[in-house]
């Protein structure tokens, strides 16, 4: 594998964090419907690396020389190492689906095409196509066409061959949207006693194309899936102009356009049909067309029926925290101790409740509030909206930039200003990815201040299977914090001036990069000192250089360097100078490791801090991020446990080196097992028993 000053390419690493996501549905020990949500996953992950990563490198390698020197490597390099790994993975991928269709079969569930059905089932198949399908579809007849219409990203189409066997001039092609966004994909038919039948809504639609061009002198049809994935970086400028509403609006329409990074098509795909797609999409050998089988879009297998499994063991319930149960009043609570939220161990609720509480309170005189994405019928809006109803001051700053949620961020902005919110759209060129609110209460002529700072969104969807941390406060020097930060929000100009009077929170841009610079050098200093040092570092990824170095020089030292990395991990493990003091493992199970989470030894007084940043240039150089440090002692230890069990972790934990080998932690003889987000929900219900 390549390498940059001795890094791993990052979009390598990446690909290489896929392959961790596809061994997930590789493993026996999983269930049946959950590897096939792993595919879904692998697939959905692979769709948006194209969308952002090569593109990007696509646009790099159009630079030539200047690519180079920014890349410090040859980005047509990189993506000629992109397409072998893409393929050896989608092999891999294609051999799993195999083996997973057969082990349904041993379970009694079929998915069948549209040649396989019983009498029964093509009478249901005919006329679940006439009352639900042929009103959303309109085939389009792209011979006759002078331009080749918009083939939508994110959406699958059946490519259709039309001939009649006795007039070979009579031949045509047309395509058909397959309309999953309102129907579902897969339609359990009726079935013998004990079997379940499931066809896709694609073979209801190859079933039927008698039934749509028979009338136009056709009698041969053949269809073969195909799908674009389109360069969805948004473009941006400097026109001032034009509103960052109207950018937006135009850019996303930009994107919709996007050029095609990659072909996928049925590997049968009549030659001629294939030939001629290719021509009319200006796509080369040069691009990615990419062969496959009969299915695409495997991300609809996310949404894979469940009904039809018998025993199918559902997560563990999330419980409320000790501290919070209902009927009580959070803010109280606050005022005496913070509390640690613990997602997807403890439930979402709590958020909501703390909300809707300040929204009924008679006392509560303001809620401010960053929302980056939301549920889709959001809760945390609703209790916004009637806090608003009841004559609080409600401040939203919602990030309209938060990549492929940008057209729903633009609705929730017309929702809330017509209700009443006042809605912050950020600071220029930068996306405010930060998780905060604070809640201003008075009472008797005195003010009294709570909040949160959160490592991930405020999205109950998402909360029951994405891990994060979410602090409950009523510290004032955290909460003045968070004032300053939506003081900046409000006037930006002169840039992010408020965010420099932060005293307590580090926060992104302004210092948070030297701030934990310097930490890691009091870890260097100790460690030279032949005194403890040690940090343990937890993050979604790590690729910044600046942090990449002091970390390599802090094992150097003798610092204990640990590291949780969910995906990319670009740092040097084995180096013969520190590579005794580096563990990195990357944790892949049925939860989403999500959060970030800092410890620093400091001389036996530890210093942990829980944040919304990646070391990436991007989340230390180019967003509004903040961290924030975690001042209880049994929150401390709590957070410092957790990090243990999921570095002790022996099952779902994977080394990381240079070799992206994804090798799983080694269980030595006479180790229990540890299944670190089994072991972490049993740590934090014997905790709620106590």
């Amino acid at each position: 594998m390549k390498k940059v000053k001795n890094t791993i390419v990052r979009d390598l690493s990446w690909l290489a964090f896929n392959e961790r996501v596809l061994q997930e549905a590789k493993d026996p020990s999983v269930s049946v419907y959950d590897r096939l949500r792993f595919l879904g996953i692998f697939s959905n992950n692979l769709d948006e690396f194209f969308r952002v990563r090569v593109a990007t490198l696509h646009k790099m390698a159009r630079l030539g020389k200047a690519a180079k020197v920014h890349l410090e490597n040859d980005p047509e390099g990189i993506l000629r190492e992109i397409q072998q790994t893409v393929m050896l993975q989608q092999n891999d991928f294609d051999n799993t689906y195999q083996q997973i269709i057969k082990e349904l079969g041993e379970q009694r569930i079929f998915i069948k095409n549209e040649k396989e059905l019983s009498p029964e089932q093509e009478v249901f198949v005919s006329n679940y196509y006439t009352d639900k399908v042929s009103s959303q579809i309109v085939p389009l007849m792209i011979e006759s066409i002078p331009e080749m219409p918009l083939l939508r990203d994110k959406s699958i189409y059946l490519a259709c061959v039309l001939g009649n066997t006795s007039n070979r001039k009579l031949r045509s092609y047309a395509l058909i949207e397959i309309p999953t966004k309102v129907l579902p994909r897969f339609i359990i038919m009726p079935s013998s006693e004990g079997i379940t039948d499931i066809i896709l809504l694609e073979d209801i639609i190859r079933f039927s194309l008698p039934h749509l061009f028979a009338p136009f002198g056709f009698n041969h049809f053949s269809g073969y899936i195909i799908k674009v994935t389109r360069d969805a970086e948004l473009e941006t400028d400097n026109d001032i102009q034009y509103s960052v509403i109207e950018k937006l609006e135009s850019q996303i329409k930009n994107r919709k356009r996007g050029k095609t990074t990659r072909f996928v098509f049925d590997r049968h795909l009549d030659s001629s049909l294939l030939e001629f797609l290719s021509k009319r999409l200006g796509l080369t050998r040069k691009d990615n067309l990419v062969p496959g089988g009969r299915i695409h879009n495997f991300k609809d297998f996310m949404s894979f029926p469940s009904s039809v499994f018998k025993d199918l063991k559902s997560r563990p319930k999330a419980f409320v925290h000790t501290a919070l149960r209902q009927p009580i009043r959070i803010m109280p609570v606050l005022d005496k101790q913070d509390v640690m939220l613990h997602f997807p161990y403890h439930s979402f609720d709590s958020i909501i409740d703390l909300l809707r509480e300040a929204a009924i309170d008679p006392f509560v005189q303001s809620i401010k509030i960053t929302c980056y994405r939301l549920a889709k019928d959001s809760k945390i809006i609703n209790t916004l909206v009637n806090a608003v109803r009841n004559g609080k001051s409600v401040t939203v700053m919602i990030e309209l930039r938060a990549r492929f949620d940008e057209e729903a961020n633009l609705e929730w902005k017309a929702l809330l200003e017509e209700e009443g919110v006042k809605v912050l759209l950020g600071v220029p060129n930068m996306k405010v990815h930060a998780k905060l609110c604070v809640i201003k209460r008075r009472e008797a002529n005195r003010t009294k201040q709570y909040g949160f700072v959160s490592t991930g969104n405020l999205n109950e969807g998402t909360a029951s299977y994405y891990g994060d941390h979410c602090l409950l406060t009523s510290n004032r020097n955290i909460l003045a914090d968070v004032n300053r930060i939506f003081a900046c929000l409000e006037k930006p100009k002169p840039i992010l001036a408020e965010l420099k009077n932060c005293k307590t929170l580090p926060v992104s841009p302004i210092n948070m990069r030297k701030y934990f610079v310097a930490l890691i050098d009091k870890e260097i200093e100790q460690a030279k000192k032949k005194k403890p040092a040690a940090i343990t570092i937890k993050l979604n990824s790590l690729v910044d250089d600046v942090f990449i170095q002091k970390l390599e020089a802090a094992a150097t030292a003798g610092v204990q360097v640990r590291l949780i990395i969910r995906s990319i991990c670009c740092i040097n493990t084995t180096s013969k100078s520190y590579k005794k003091n580096i563990q990195a493992v990357s944790i892949i199970d049925e939860y989403l490791e999500h959060a970030r989470v800092f410890v620093f030894h400091n001389a036996g007084v530890p210093q942990v801090y829980i944040s919304s940043a990646d070391w990436m240039i991007r989340n230390l150089d180019h967003r509004v991020e903040a961290a924030c440090p975690i001042l209880d002692p049994k929150i401390q230890k709590e957070l410092i446990d957790i990090l243990d069990i999921q570095l002790a972790g022996n099952v779902k934990s994977r080394v990381l080196n240079n070799e992206q080998d994804n090798s799983y932690v080694e269980k030595k003889d006479g180790d229990l097992e540890v299944r670190s987000q089994v072991d972490i929900y049993d740590y934090l219900l014997k905790a709620a028993q106590h």
